[in-house]
């Protein structure tokens, strides 16, 4: 017997804030029933788990040992620049002339939560 992944959780300090930004990032909608005031809410995500944000009164106090690569349908540099625009904020460049390598951004409800 196996188990199979239902979530992804991370915990936050406004879940629905932080989901609302994710649902932007993905495009997937959120769980019809989750709204401002809740302290749990996911992103319905088109194949695989949800992402599950909890709201915890605790901030993060340690790096974390988990984080979303994303693949974009654009090219990287246009994904970036939409991720920035949506409100992410740019922590380090490791993109290379030929296309290759990656950026590191940070969600806007956590700036220290790198994705």
């Amino acid at each position: 017997m196996v188990s199979v992944l239902q979530n992804v959780a991370i915990d936050c300090a406004d879940a629905y804030e932080l989901a609302r930004f994710w649902s932007s990032v993905t495009g997937r909608p959120l769980h019809s029933e989750d709204g401002p005031s809740a302290r749990e809410t996911q992103v319905l995500l088109a194949e695989g788990p949800v992402l599950h944000f909890n709201q915890v009164p605790e901030g993060k106090t340690i790096k974390n040992r988990i984080h979303l690569c994303l693949r974009p349908e654009t090219s990287r540099d246009q994904a970036v620049d939409r991720l920035l625009g949506l409100g992410a904020t740019f922590v380090a460049d490791h993109r290379n002339p030929d296309g290759s390598g990656w950026a590191i951004l940070a969600d806007p409800n956590t700036p220290d939560y790198q994705f």
